[in-house]
């Protein structure tokens, strides 16, 4: 076999630069860093009512050839439904789903215009597509509009989240579909960070802002606050139709098992009534929000909490001291964000406690007091 100093030498890059990754096994910590927001998974909500109910763990093929079931259809349904769209596809996961859609809908003399905070997802699905893509400075409806302006022949889409995966805000989503109204633009809002969390019964901003009929696409994951698997795309029965025949990560990946469809299909049925999780985790964010740290923050009324401790050595010495303290803080470093806003992403839940709110606040305090 042909030597791999190829590799260990773009890993001796990321050591140099104190950014190589390694999985941890975080046994015994307090969760501050998971995507279990209203506690689906750590309090075993869909599995105090899944009931007797035994199905397969496979599907036996992708959707068009041997995967599809009346099960998947159904659940498609009852999200479309939810979300107060007329369809919806399901994927295999966000990042398929943002794959799926970006890389076959947007053609060649098309432009796409991106948040520059856009999650890789997205990122990876231009990158596949033939259409012209450019980003517009975070959550800047200004300079959105600027370069809508500036967009010569072709259809345009406009590309953002609604909550941000490493800052935790909220894109201004009204005034974005107002100037995709104007300009003849298709809004396309990945809501992976609002679903259950943000909006009626955790039904997304989108609905709770009531522009449903303002998007061209939604993309809603399952992964995160819903505690299990997979994805969905919501828009019209043209595009359902569309992404079945052109979008790759649909046709050419094996289905969801049931197992799994089934799952999401519980969860959404207990979503509507865990507005008591979702207060608890408003006033958890409040409380943690409210106490004055010697280190920038990214204002954020979501469950995650940005503190910006710039540099990859210290903001992993900083996540060192809380780990070693008990709390499963994860530092965010460069390349995943710019050079100089590497951070702690501190991530709530509706199970932890006002105790684990005021260790971390104090902890924290302590790092950056010792530091001047």
């Amino acid at each position: 076999m042909a030597g791999e100093d190829f590799l260990e030498r773009k890993l001796a890059e990321r050591r140099a630069n104190n950014a190589l990754r390694r999985l941890r096994l975080p046994e015994g910590m307090v969760d501050l860093c998971s995507n279990d927001y209203l506690g689906m998974v750590t309090d075993g909500w869909i599995e105090k009512h899944w009931g007797d109910v035994v199905l397969p763990h496979g599907s036996m093929g992708s959707r068009l050839l041997a995967g599809n079931y009346p099960l998947a259809e159904e659940v498609e349904g009852l999200l479309a439904s939810f979300h107060g769209a007329p369809a919806g596809l399901l994927f295999n996961s966000g990042y398929d789903a943002n794959l799926g859609i970006l890389s076959s809908v947007p053609q060649r003399g098309d432009t796409i215009l991106y948040d520059e905070l856009s999650h890789a997802s997205i990122r990876d699905g231009m990158r596949l597509s033939f259409a012209r893509a450019y980003g517009f400075a975070h959550n800047d409806c200004g300079d959105l509009e600027r370069r809508l302006r500036s967009v010569e022949g072709g259809m345009i889409f406009v590309v953002t989240e609604s909550v941000f995966s490493m800052d935790g805000d909220m894109a201004p989503l009204a005034e974005m579909a107002g100037l995709c109204s104007r300009y003849g633009a298709h809004l396309i809002v990945d809501e992976a960070h609002a679903t259950g969390v943000v909006g009626p019964g955790g039904a997304g901003l989108v609905q709770e802002l009531g522009l449903e009929a303002s998007c061209f696409a939604r993309v809603h994951t399952f992964g995160k606050a819903v505690g299990c698997h997979g994805a969905v795309v919501l828009g019209s029965e043209v595009l359902k139709s569309y992404l079945v025949n052109f979008s790759r990560s649909f046709i050419y990946t094996t289905a969801l098992p049931p197992s799994a469809v089934r799952a999401i299909a519980v969860a959404y049925g207990l979503l509507s009534s865990m507005d008591a999780q979702r207060t608890r985790l408003r006033a958890l964010i409040g409380r943690f929000a409210a106490v004055s740290l010697p280190y920038a923050r990214v204002a954020s009324a979501t469950p995650i909490q940005v503190v910006i401790i710039p540099g990859n050595a210290a903001v992993k010495r900083v996540a060192g001291l809380l780990q070693d303290s008990g709390l499963d803080v994860r530092p965010i470093l460069s390349p995943t964000v710019p050079a100089g806003s590497e951070r702690l992403r501190i991530v709530l839940h509706a199970f932890n406690t006002e105790a684990d709110i005021d260790k971390i606040s104090r902890l924290i305090a302590e790092t950056g007091l010792s530091s001047t």
